[in-house]
């Protein structure tokens, strides 16, 4: 039996879920200066979509298992891009973080649920894959964050920008539906798609926190990062996450050649020593072209962290695949949520350049606990 149609649709929708993130993300500096507020309410803000994914996350396991990864897939999807298209229309900080907290809240139920469709396909064949989708994200990121970049380069509005990507990519997403997965393969009866992770899990769970703040930091902050050393920055701000997200892209798509040619743990090691590099760069050498080359070596090093998390989780001998993956992706995901929040904060505190050099210590980090994973 092929599963190729499968595939395209599952794939399609990692590169809309990226695409629709990327969107909201590069328009971050334009909404911080429309509602004129500062770094710390920008990240005050921010919390309001952690907030609404952990209030998915006790209830995504039992909606996955009791509708099916394929109808929340799609229900998500959608609700996504109307939420998406609200966000312009927050006249106060208010209430867009309550806007915000009904996007996280979409978010997470989207990214469980196509992650269930993936670990599927990939036990249908039998073959690494998980990368690939991964991959997709990425460069829905880095498609997302261009169109942004030239929607702030031609003056267009928010709303525009945002009712048309939701608009046609909630047209897309329903033409692909019909080759989703009826069946999540993965899932064995009996089970719950999260329960608490043991040891080793809970390792592979924090190395994913660590390498999930830095995608979320690099989707929040690196506009605004760039923009404050940039001396005509419209347009241009985007830059630095455009480059982060294409590296992201490039390095999942050699994901698997990577792993088969380096192995797991040293490629995680490798991940780690990499973002590391990359983010000292670009705050040692606060200078346009240094950034975007920094945010290029994180993009390289965290591209391939999460799919390898999410390949050892599978492979888990305590518990099925499916019911691994969750127990991770819970631990993962918080990482993505509560970074840029807590970036924020720091921000306000010790400044955006001291505070992003928590991105690189929890890049070491990822080097240490590389050796557990081994386990």
């Amino acid at each position: 039996m092929t599963y190729q149609a499968n595939r395209i649709a599952v794939s399609a929708m990692f590169f809309i879920n990226g695409i629709i993130f990327a969107s909201w993300a590069s328009r971050i500096p334009l909404i911080q200066a429309t509602l004129q507020i500062n770094h710390a309410e920008l990240g005050g803000v921010l919390l309001a979509l952690p907030l609404g994914s952990l209030v998915t996350l006790p209830i995504a396991g039992w909606l996955t298992t009791r509708f099916k990864s394929r109808f929340l897939v799609i229900f998500s999807v959608l609700l996504l891009c109307f939420i998406l298209s609200l966000i312009p229309l927050a006249p106060t900080p208010l209430i867009l973080g309550i806007i915000l907290f009904f996007f996280g809240f979409a978010s997470d139920l989207l990214n469980i649920s196509m992650n269930t469709q993936a670990v599927a396909l990939e036990l249908a064949y039998r073959k690494p894959i998980m990368s690939s989708f991964h991959a997709l994200f990425s460069l829905g990121g880095m498609f997302g964050a261009g169109i942004g970049g030239i929607m702030e380069q031609f003056q267009v509005s928010l709303l525009h920008h945002f009712a048309g990507v939701s608009v046609f990519f909630a047209v897309l997403a329903i033409y692909f539906d019909k080759n989703l997965l009826k069946k999540d393969i993965a899932t064995q009866e009996g089970h719950p798609l999260f329960v608490k992770p043991d040891a080793t899990l809970l390792g592979l769970g924090i190395i994913a926190f660590c390498v999930m703040i830095g995608e979320g930091a690099m989707a929040d902050w690196s506009a605004v990062y760039l923009k404050e050393f940039l001396t005509n920055p419209s347009g241009l701000s985007t830059a630095g996450y455009t480059a982060f997200s294409l590296a992201m892209a490039t390095g999942r798509f050699g994901g698997d050649w990577l792993t088969a040619r380096f192995g797991t743990i040293k490629l995680l090691k490798i991940n780690g020593i990499l973002a590391f590099v990359g983010m000292m760069i670009a705050l040692l050498l606060p200078y346009p072209f240094f950034i975007i080359v920094g945010f290029t070596l994180v993009g390289l090093g965290l591209s391939t962290g999460v799919p390898l998390v999410y390949s050892l989780a599978g492979r888990s001998k305590t518990m099925p695949a499916g019911v691994a993956l969750a127990a991770v992706t819970t631990v993962g995901a918080t990482g993505f949520l509560v970074g840029p929040p807590i970036i924020g904060f720091l921000a306000e505190l010790i400044t955006l350049r001291v505070a992003l050099g928590l991105i690189a210590m929890l890049s070491l980090t990822i080097v240490v606990l590389a050796g557990w994973a081994r386990s």
